[in-house]
């Protein structure tokens, strides 16, 4: 996803101030798309300036008014031409994982610290999406649009599950830290032949 999509996506929804983007941005938006506050001004201006959305006039001239932004028919278009298109998944690039394969390498010292606090970190962001869940998607908000925007959210969901439970195993695989790193270690601790002396 692109953020000028995501951008008119949010308009499309609500037409709204560069602020108020931001502040939509720092909660359920940035949940699946993140930017910053110059990142989404700078896309509001080419937007503006390809046609695709313009300030709406203020109901009343007053000084240092924020522009609001609706999106215009030649920006819905794109939208529309881009939701129909397709993507290939995206491989992952995740440092986490990076850091634990260099840890097989060249010893596991700090990991568990680090492995906990990613822990507190995907269970924290878990409970906010299922406190959104509750609060935004009763049982009686069953129409398309909030289903889709239901199904978004419940992606979060499955996937804070998942890096709770792999986390939890990594934990477990991981035991007690560690006192030298492998490099230092003889060489029948690494497993497999002892080296010949």
């Amino acid at each position: 996803m692109s953020l000028p999509h995501a951008i008119l996506t949010a308009l499309l929804e609500k037409p709204s101030s560069g602020l108020e983007l931001t502040r939509r941005f720092d909660k359920s938006i940035g949940y699946f798309w993140s930017a910053t506050h110059q990142q989404i001004y700078r896309e509001l201006g080419k937007l503006e300036q390809s046609g695709f959305i313009r300030a709406l006039a203020p109901a009343a001239p007053a000084r240092g008014q924020k522009k609001e932004y609706e999106v215009l028919p030649a920006g819905r278009a794109e939208l529309a031409q881009w939701a129909a298109g397709g993507q290939d998944p995206k491989p992952m690039r995740d440092p986490l994982l990076l850091r634990m394969r260099a840890a097989a390498v060249i010893g596991t010292g700090g990991l568990r610290a680090e492995l906990e606090r990613h822990l507190a970190l995907h269970r924290a962001q878990l409970a906010t999406y299922h406190g959104i869940e509750t609060k935004d998607f009763p049982p009686e908000r069953d129409s398309e649009q909030d289903r889709l925007r239901h199904l978004v959210l419940r992606g979060g969901i499955e996937l804070e599950t998942f890096w709770i439970s792999w986390l939890t195993e990594a934990l477990d695989t991981l035991g007690e830290e560690p006192t030298e790193p492998l490099g230092e270690q003889p060489p029948e601790s690494l497993g497999g032949e002892p080296a010949e002396r």
